[in-house]
């Protein structure tokens, strides 16, 4: 016969575990001595150690009881849907930890590795930084609202990257954003984006082609809010009939179109 200590000591546990078990009714109280201790036999140590060896392995305490009173069976189906349950979370646990890890990496937090790609490209062209972190969080938005979209959304981005009016457009982006609405340079960008629209509508790849209303709104407001310069590049693309600025339009007008030919 075993006292309370020698039970905790075989089983590998502490007496306060020990009477925890008591207490919620894992372990049966066992016969007490003529002194009033609590005396254990052997069956008691191995009870013991088949509680703390399911909970160790993850198995709620509520369910404890159930299996160490289970047939065979019933206790082997029973551990497959525990194992299974502590697959789920195991995967989980490890999605959380590539998301954290992200965190430290910049632009791969909620981008795919192509958006990181073309947003080094832009780098790779001189554009800074300020500039860099609105477009980057408009792909998040387009990669979260449409992300069956994207990597043609990207491919089509890096094909205008070839077109040397781009790369000058981008030319503009190496320095500060905060141009005021009478920079002559606004008059140089709107010229560029035009003749840029008007290849694409020739070419039929329009920007913001299957994006909702919403998205549109939303991304044309982020270009609003990265210069007060911005405003007025889209008030002469509309002078000159073209509305809009993730989904472009085209809106007849009675003039020539400047760099048609």
């Amino acid at each position: 016969m075993l006292t309370i200590g020698q039970l905790a000591a075989y089983a590998g546990v502490t007496v306060r575990a020990v009477r925890h078990d008591h207490k919620i009714g894992l372990l049966p109280e066992p016969e007490r001595d003529r002194s009033g201790y609590r005396v254990y036999d052997t069956a008691a140590i191995v009870r013991l150690i088949r509680i703390h060896t399911l909970a160790d392995a993850g198995v709620p305490l509520a369910r404890v009881q159930d299996l160490l009173d289970a047939e065979p069976r019933e206790f082997a189906v029973a551990i497959h849907e525990i194992d299974e349950t502590l697959r789920t979370e195991i995967r989980r646990l490890r999605d959380t930890r590539r998301r954290l890890a992200c965190l430290a990496a910049g632009d791969h937090l909620a981008l795919p590795r192509s958006v990181v790609a073309y947003l080094d490209r832009l780098r790779g062209l001189g554009v800074q930084e300020p500039y860099i972190e609105r477009e980057r969080d408009a792909w998040i938005m387009v990669a979260a609202q449409v992300p069956h979209l994207i990597e043609a959304v990207i491919a089509e981005k890096h094909r205008q990257l070839d077109d040397p009016d781009m790369v000058k457009l981008y030319g503009f982006l190496r320095g500060a954003l905060d141009w005021p609405a009478d920079d002559p340079r606004i008059v140089e960008i709107a010229d560029i984006l035009e003749r840029l629209r008007i290849r694409a509508v020739r070419a039929g790849a329009v920007d913001g082609d299957g994006f909702d209303d919403g998205l549109v709104n939303l991304l044309d407001s982020v270009v609003l809010e990265s210069s007060p310069g911005v405003e007025r590049v889209i008030a002469i693309l509309e002078e000159r009939g073209w509305r809009g600025w993730t989904r472009i339009e085209r809106v007849p007008v009675d003039r020539l179109e400047p760099g048609a030919g």
